[in-house]
Order: structure tokens, then C-alpha cells, then sequence
């Protein structure tokens, strides 16, 4: 099935207030369709897509029509992408990548920039995100309910929501697009090759199951698309954490080290999560005649994520325990006995008490998107269109930790522990003396000393957004241009995200565990250690705790925020249908004025003090763009963009909390918080490529790009008059500033930088290099980024999140006689990446170099009563590929090593 390029306006639904004209656009477009006259059925042009190829040929021929530098993927047949989401797919085009959350691509990367510069619609109109900020969360979305992806690296003026780094724009089918009805079903089995890692919790094995149905009726006038995924899919992983690497002095007998890195402390457990997606996606096409056309699409999904996470941490040489037998790598020799410097790999370590952990970790999303697009063609020249979309996302999380061990902090029994720890990464081994599955042994108790047995938050995200959009068209020569198109957008949104937290402590301490609650003991082998106790934590939590809450803490309240926001586009984008040198050149040049108003409600902390907070601003931006192709030969494009971009500021960013205290040493205020008065991010932009086609089954291109950024925004500290900003102030102690002028952090827009990189793609079927390579084919991209941007502020080194300066794809496959066969690899340098930290709040780690490698195998029924079967056998992550996040930007150091297993998949297919 072929992409819809055109779908990329944004739009509102009537629920909200919207201007007169607006209405009456509106009202116009729906009059029209009471009196259109009933046309004779139209010969559509349609292209049956039936297979690997068909579906490399429909993304090449969006990547070809288009006037913008694209990327695209089109489905290889109805509800028939490979992935388990569009995330998986769209990490494989040139220049894009994805960051894995719980071993699946999550967060989708262009052009070494985080998610949060780049927008999400879903069929042109800008969607909610389950997350903190804007970024959408991709695995929310089936790949078997999307007809196609369209990623536009260079933006027009008509093109609405665009980010700094791209816009990524998911579609639906059309169902008057097809010829005749179509069905598709698709089941398969899926296992993780780690099996069940806890007793009690969720298997290894899993299932996924889609159906589609395509069709037409009233004489080809209306035509209705139903598409329905589920998807339940095992999560295992082993997981190992290493707490720090302080620097430590100290001497073991006669030997005696200095400055020697030393593990700070272990964290390792068995996680098992079992994932629940459902996806409901519908769309109904009208079109009486040649000269109307309106289609209602709707989409609905549910995610339910339920985890269980057994095993233990413990400090060593942040535990004060013995240090025994060291053995020092990478140490200078000064003495006999005496080293200077390296990392300490091996030890034991005397006096060892582990607090063994039961988290039990639950997660809700629930994303509902609606739009109604009604286009009338008034004359031959002029055809008017308007636009109403509403989505909401809601994330509900309940987060849980609760402790075990042999005593209270301070007392029960201690242990020796013998650990390795290899300096280049991976797991460690470790061993232990004591049995820590014995349920006479281990107690629900605060065994670390922490004045809690356990913690419980529950993040709630809350996103709407309506939107409206109206817009003409005039297609006949205007002064130098082949046409012109103008419209108004107008967007709201409201985002809010809210942590309450409690501590958990026990009726009774200690509490032994009851039999009617244990499970099967829970091996931690992976480590090398043996078996620890395993217990019903959800049955433990309702019965022996009970929950103290966590008020007046700073970083709960800051957790505490709406953001609300009013953006109008007005734009205006000429068409150019011209000549240079005799050979065809189009493209368009454009703006767009984006109107901002934001604000944001909070909490302002003064003192003991807690109030309610509304800050908020508004500014206007103007976006000029264009885009040309010239047509060098029948085959051949250049292609040449230039642009102002913007990406919105994060919305945790724009929260209007703050607080204040004094610097008692240097006697002046002090402050942090959000800032609501944020303004976007904002770049001048230019691409220039080249593209070579072999018909419309293959191509070659090379592409160039250098983004300056004009701003960007980092956290500074800032001088203020305090109290203008906080009304009256009260100093916490005996000291009393003599200015009203202080220091205050925040995030703010400073000095930006420039990035550049450069894209290589080839997409080829190697029949054309020999015939006797029919059915063979290869898809290659390699994409290189460099950046000055200093994303953390000035003599910050880290780079920017998501930027790794080196990635590759590919992507062999074979598909002849029925039989199809595709193995494809994406490889990225290490990063910095932005996962959920301490405290569910974002943080910051780098992570290690990756290499993901899947597997497909399929054969298709060509004849006979089986025709339009097709069976298929999936292996993803083939190499069992690690994540591995380290401290400072130094691989020595692992900071996080998890592996998730290889997943096998076998399923059917019947098209009919």
C-alpha cells in the first residue's frame, strides 16, 4: 500500500473554542457535502503490495515524489510490518536511530538529537506522548495498524508541529485507495531465550495477534478500514548495577594502594514483566464526488506493563567492610607492595550485609486520537480543506520497593563476599556464604539502616491536545509560482504530571515471611551466586505495611505541575514548477508565523511554606523555508534545503515551580526552579543531497546537512530581584541578605552552537547487477554527525543526548518463489542517554556502543488452497546484545550491564 503524503495538516476537534472563521470554514466544507452531486466511480490507480520488494518500492517512490528530503517505510502488506513496533522500523532508514528501554527501541533519534527535537503526528496531526516531556513513546504504536511512516528532514511551510530534527508523520490506511476488499490475519508465538526468571511471575512466552479489514460500499463512494493488535510479550532481563568508583587509600597487610578505583557497591536482580498492548485503529472514507471527499479516522491503544524484580544490593567500599586479598589492573608499582593508581577487580570483602530487594513495578497507558479531514475542490483552481483533531494520553505508574534481610541496619548476621569485577565491562562474579533463601534466615525488615522498609511512588502523566486547521489552495500560475496554499492552525495543549511518594514501614519488624507467601527460590547463577528467597511482594505490602507519606519534600513538589499552551500557525507556501538549464526544477519556498502563549501552574516553595504558582509568556516566531529538486537527469535529483527550525521547549523545563533559601557564606539569595518564560529551541538549517534511481526499485543517495543553532537551552544561574519573583521574603535562618539580588538556577535559553553531518543510503535489488541475482537485494545507510554544541552549558564536555557520531544499517533479504528470508543489523556508537533515574526523574547516562541484529525467514503459499497463507519465523536481537551504561565517558567503569535475551517468534499470515 502506498504513503499519503499529503496528510500533514494539524487540527482540533470542536470541543474547545475556536475563531468565527474557523466556523465557518468549517460549516462550508460540511454544507458541500449535503449537496454534492453523485459521481460515477473512479478508476483509482492502486498498487498491490505483496511482498518485501513491493514495500521497498512504495517508500522509494514517497522518498522520489517528494519535495522535502524524506525518509519513508511502507507496510509490506496489510498489517504486515515485521516489528513488534513502528519503533524497530523506523530506527533502520538513514540517519535515525532509537534508544532500547526494557530491551525494545523506545525513543526514535534523527540526525544525533534526542526525541524531544523532533515531533510525532499520526496522519498529519500532532500527537500526545505517555511520557514526561513531548517525545513520543513509540512502542504505543503496532506496527500492524500503520499502512507507512513519513519522516521529513527538511520541513515546509504547509508542513505544521515540525521539529529541529525532523517530523515523523504515522499513517493510517485509506481505504478507497485499495480496489476491492482486503483482510489480512496475523498471529504469532513468541519466547524469550532467558525463560521465566522468577517464580510467581510472568512466563517466558508470549503472543501477538492482528486482523485487518479493508472495503467499500455505495458504489465506491464510502469505504470503511478496521484494524485491531494485540500484543503480550515477555520481558526478562538479568540486571547488574555497580553503585560508583571511588577513589580509596588504604593498605591490606604488607600491601598498600593509592588512589585506586574502587567498586563503591552491587546491585543485581532477575526482572520478569509481562506487556499488554491492545490497538484499535478505524477509518471511515467518503467521497460522493470527484469534488468532495471527508474521512473520520480514529485510534485507540492500552499498554499494561507489570514487572517483578528480585535480588539484592549492597555497599562495599562505600560499607565500611573489610578489604581482603585485592588485586589491583592498570596500577603503577611503587614499592614492593605499594600501587598507585588503576582499578581494583578483585576482593573480598568481610562484613558484608545485603538488603535483598522484592519491586514490583506496574504501568497504564491508555492513548486515544481523533480526526475528521473534509477537502472541497470549489473550481479546478481552488480547493479548500479543513481539519479537527483531538488525542489524549493518560500514564499511570505504581512504583514499589520493599526490603529484606538478616537484621535491621546495625544488627543480624554479616557476610563475606568474593567479587570479580572485569575491568573492560560485562557481569560480575561473585560469591557469597550465606543461605539467602532460608526463610528462617531473612525477614521483611529495614535491613539497610534507611528509617524505611520500603517506598512506594506513583507517577500520573495527564496530555491532551485539540487542534484545528483550515486551509486553501490555488493551483494555476501566480506571478512565478505553479500555485500558492495559506492556512491557520491553531493547537492547545495541556500536560501534567504529578508524583506522590510514601514511605512503607512495617506493623511489625521483623516480620517473617509465611509460608502461604514464598515462592520457588530465585537463582541469581548469572552472577555466580546461588539461590535467594522469593516471596508474593504485591500480598506482603497489603498485609505487613503501612504507608507514611512522603509531604513537603522538595523534589516531590517540583514533580507537581501543569503546562498549558496555545500555539497559532498562519502560514502561506508557494509552489515553484520551473525549469534550470533545461531539466525540471520544483519545490516551494514559504513561512510560517507561530504564535506561542504558555503557562504554567506549580508550586512555589518558601520557606515551610507551600503555595500555588502561575507563571507564563507569549512571543511569536517566523519560520521561513524552502525546498527545490532539480531534475539533473531522468534519474537523478539534487536537492537543496534551507530553513529556520524550531523545537518547543521540554515541558518539565516550563513548570512554575521554584524555590529560594540564602547562601549564608557568601550572605546573598538563593534559588532554583522551571521556567515557564522558556522560548523554543531554535536552528537556521541547510540540507543538500543528491539521489540516484534505478527505476523505482533502488536508489543511491548522499546527503549533507549544518544546522547553527541560534539558541539552546541549558540550565544556568541566573541573576534575579528575589523579591520581585517571590513577594515577601523570609529568610530560613539568622542571615539576611542586604540585596534583594541573588542567584537563581534554571533552565534558560543561552548560546547555541552548530551541528553537521553526512547520510549515505543504497537501496539496491541485485538483479540489476546480474540476473542470476534475482530476488537478492541489499539496503545500506551509514550516517556521520559531529556537533559544537555544548547541550549542558559552557565547559560542560558531555555531548548531546542521543548523538552517536557513527551509525549503520543493514538490511540483506532474499524473496523469490514464495520464499523470503531478511536479516538486518543497526549499529550505533555509544551515547548519552536520557532514561529514568533515582526519584523517577530524568538523568543522564552514557551508554555503550550497540549492535542489534534480527532475523526473518517466511514462505508464502503461491496457489492452491492455501493461497494467501504465509508462515514466518522471527529472532530478534540475534546476538543477545547488552546494555551497558558506564561512568564518565570512561568504559572501565560500567555503570549498568542488562541483558534481555534473544526472542523467537513464529506466526502466520492469511490474506484473503
Amino acid at each position: 500500500m502506498t504513503l499519503n503524503t499529503e496528510q500533514r495538516s494539524t487540527a482540533a476537534r470542536a470541543s474547545f473554542r475556536i475563531s468565527p472563521v474557523a466556523v465557518g470554514c468549517v460549516m462550508l466544507i460540511a454544507a458541500a457535502s449535503a449537496t454534492a452531486q453523485q459521481a460515477a466511480p473512479q478508476q483509482l490507480e492502486t498498487v498491490t503490495v505483496t511482498g518485501i520488494r513491493k514495500g521497498i518500492e512504495a517508500a522509494i517512490s514517497v522518498k522520489r515524489n517528494s519535495d522535502s528530503i524524506v525518509e519513508a517505510i511502507s507496510a509490506e502488506d496489510i498489517g504486515k510490518l515485521p516489528d513488534s513496533s513502528i519503533a524497530e522500523s523506523i530506527a533502520r532508514l538513514p540517519g535515525l536511530t532509537a534508544q532500547r528501554v526494557n530491551g525494545r527501541a523506545q525513543e526514535v533519534q534523527i540526525r544525533g538529537l534526542a526525541g524531544q527535537f523532533a515531533t510525532t503526528l499520526l496522519n498529519g496531526r500532532e500527537q500526545v506522548s505517555t511520557g514526561d516531556n513531548r517525545s513520543a513513546e513509540f512502542d504505543q504504536y503496532p506496527s500492524e495498524l500503520l499502512s507507512g511512516v513519513t519522516i521529513y528532514k527538511t520541513p515546509d511551510a504547509a508542513l505544521v508541529g515540525q521539529g529541529l530534527s525532523g517530523t515523523i508523520d504515522l499513517q493510517t490506511v485509506r481505504p478507497l485507495n485499495f480496489a476491492s476488499r482486503a483482510m489480512a490475519l496475523n498471529l504469532r508465538a513468541e519466547k524469550n531465550s532467558l525463560g521465566r526468571l522468577n517464580p510467581g511471575a510472568a512466563s517466558d512466552k508470549g503472543s501477538r495477534f492482528s486482523f485487518s479489514y479493508i472495503d467499500q460500499f455505495a458504489d465506491r463512494t464510502v469505504g470503511v478500514a478496521l484494524g485491531y493488535a494485540r500484543l503480550d510479550s515477555p520481558n526478562q532481563n538479568n540486571y547488574f548495577r555497580n553503585w560508583g568508583y571511588p577513589t580509596g587509600n588504604g593498605a591490606v597487610g604488607a600491601t598498600t594502594y593509592t588512589d585506586v578505583r574502587l567498586p563503591g557497591g552491587v546491585q543485581l536482580r532477575n526482572e520478569s514483566a509481562s506487556q499488554k498492548r491492545n490497538g484499535l485503529m478505524g477509518v471511515v472514507q467518503w467521497k460522493p464526488s470527484k469534488d468532495f471527499e471527508t474521512i473520520v479516522d480514529a485510534y485507540h491503544s492500552t499498554y499494561e506493563r507489570i514487572a517483578l524484580q528480585r535480588g539484592f544490593e549492597a555497599g562495599l567500599a562505600w560499607s565500611g567492610a573489610q578489604l581482603v586479598n585485592p588485586v589491583v589492573e592498570g596500577a603503577t608499582q611503587t614499592g614492593p607492595n605499594a600501587y598507585k593508581g588503576g582499578v581494583l577487580t578483585k576482593a573480598d570483602y568481610v562484613g558484608v550485609k545485603p538488603v535483598l530487594r522484592h519491586d514490583a513495578n506496574d504501568r497504564d497507558d491508555t492513548i486515544t486520537a481523533l480526526g475528521w479531514n473534509s477537502k472541497l475542490v470549489l473550481s479546478p483552481a481552488l480547493t479548500l480543506v479543513g481539519d479537527l483533531s483531538w488525542s489524549k494520553a493518560k500514564r499511570q505508574e505504581s512504583i514499589m520497593e520493599l526490603y529484606a534481610g538478616t537484621g535491621a541496619g546495625g544488627s543480624g548476621a554479616t557476610d563475606t563476599f568474593k567479587v570479580s569485577l572485569p575491568v573492560g565491562g560485562g557481569l560480575p562474579t561473585i560469591s557469597a556464604g550465606l543461605n539467602y533463601a532460608d526463610p528462617s534466615l531473612i525477614k521483611l525488615v529495614d535491613a539497610g539502616g534507611w528509617g524505611q522498609a520500603g517506598y512506594l511512588k506513583k507517577p500520573e502523566v495527564k496530555d491532551e491536545i485539540k487542534s484545528a486547521k483550515l486551509s486553501g489552495k490555488y493551483s494555476q500560475e501566480l506571478l512565478f509560482f505553479s500555485g500558492i496554499e495559506g492556512g491557520v492552525n491553531i493547537t492547545q495543549r495541556e500536560k501534567s504530571r504529578n508524583v506522590p511518594e510514601w514511605f512503607l514501614d512495617l506493623k511489625t519488624s521483623p516480620t517473617t515471611i509465611p509460608a502461604n507467601m514464598l515462592f520457588a527460590s530465585n537463582s541469581m547463577a548469572y552472577a555466580g551466586l546461588g539461590d535467594f528467597i522469593s516471596y508474593d511482594a504485591r500480598a506482603a505490602a497489603a498485609q505487613f505495611y503501612n504507608l507514611r507519606a512522603n509531604l513537603g519534600n522538595k523534589d516531590i513538589i517540583n514533580k507537581d505541575w501543569t503546562v498549558k499552551e496555545t500555539i497559532t500557525t498562519a502560514f502561506v507556501k508557494a509552489d515553484i514548477d520551473s525549469e534550470l538549464l533545461g531539466m525540471p526544477l520544483r519545490g516551494n519556498l514559504g513561512v510560517q508565523a507561530v504564535n506561542a502563549e504558555q503557562e504554567s501552574r506549580a508550586f512555589s516553595i518558601q520557606g515551610g511554606t507551600t503555595s500555588p504558582t502561575t507563571r507564563g509568556t507569549d512571543y511569536t516566531d517566523w519560520l521561513p523555508s524552502m525546498n527545490l529538486t532539480w531534475q539533473v537527469a531522468n534519474n537523478q535529483n539534487v536537492r537543496f534545503g534551507v530553513a529556520r527550525q524550531i523545537t518547543r521547549p521540554r515541558m518539565d523545563d516550563m513548570r512554575a515551580t521554584q524555590s529560594y533559601g540564602v547562601d549564608n557564606t557568601r550572605r546573598i539569595w538563593t534559588g532554583d526552579g522551571g521556567n515557564p518564560e522558556l522560548k523554543p529551541w531554535k536552528a537556521d538549517a541547510v540540507d543538500l543531497s543528491y539521489e540516484y534511481y534505478f527505476g523505482n526499485k533502488g536508489y543511491v543517495s548522499v546527503a549533507a546537512y549544518y544546522k547553527d543553532l541560534k539558541t539552546y537551552i541549558y540550565k544556568q544561574k541566573l541573576n534575579v530581584n528575589f523579591r520581585e519573583r517571590f513577594g515577601t521574603l523570609t529568610p530560613p535562618g539568622s542571615v539576611t541578605p542586604a540585596s534583594d539580588i541573588g542567584e537563581y538556577e534554571t533552565q534558560a535559553n543561552g548560546q547555541g552552537g552548530s551541528m553537521s553531518g553526512a547520510e549515505l543510503a543504497v537501496s539496491v535489488p541485485l538483479q540489476i547487477v546480474a540476473p542470476i541475482l534475482d530476488g537478492f537485494g541489499v539496503q545500506l545507510s551509514y550516517a556521520y554527525v559531529q556537533s559544537k554544541i555544548s547541550p549542558f552549558g559552557p565547559g560542560d564536555s558531555r555531548p548531546l543526548p542521543g548523538l552517536s557520531p557513527n551509525t549503520y544499517n543493514l538490511t540483506a533479504y532474499y524473496e523469490k518463489y514464495g520464499f523470503s528470508a531478511r536479516v538486518s543489523t543497526r549499529i550505533r556508537d555509544g551515547f548519552v542517554g536520557e532514561v529514568t533515574g533515582f526519584g523517577a526523574d530524568r538523568t543522564f547516562e552514557y551508554v555503550k556502543k550497540e549492535k542489534v541484529t534480527d532475523l526473518q525467514l517466511g514462505y508464502e503459499f503461491q496457489g492452491g488452497m492455501a493461497k494467501g497463507l504465509s508462515v514466518l519465523f522471527q529472532i530478534n536481537n540475534v546476538g543477545n546484545e547488552p546494555y551497558v551504561e558506564y561512568y564518565n565517558n570512561d568504559l572501565t567503569q560500567t555503570k549498568q550491564y542488562t541483558k534481555y535475551g534473544k526472542t523467537y517468534l513464529f506466526g502466520v499470515n492469511y490474506k484473503f
